[in-house]
């Protein structure tokens, strides 16, 4: 789902929740299946921890989630030394 040229709608893996939960939030389109994640507006670290931190530039795969369509941060993206 866009939301302007190069900012796209992303979950985020919520760690140590129990259950699996992802959180949406966006993410800066840097290439093909690559997005560096976006804080929310009411990020806090102290409450979350977020598999992939804010900043992070990550690849995304998409997954059918409640009958539609997301797209779900997968790993970090490998550069080359």
């Amino acid at each position: 789902m866009a939301l302007s040229t190069n900012t796209i709608q992303l979950y985020v893996r919520l760690l140590n929740e129990g259950t699996d939960v992802l959180r949406p939030t966006t993410g800066i389109l840097l290439g093909q299946d690559v997005v560096r994640v976006q804080p929310t507006a009411d990020y806090d670290p102290e409450m979350e921890e977020w598999e992939f931190l804010p900043g992070t530039e990550v690849n995304f795969s998409r997954e059918i989630q409640g009958g539609r369509e997301i797209l779900v941060a997968k790993g970090i993206v490998q550069t080359a030394a």
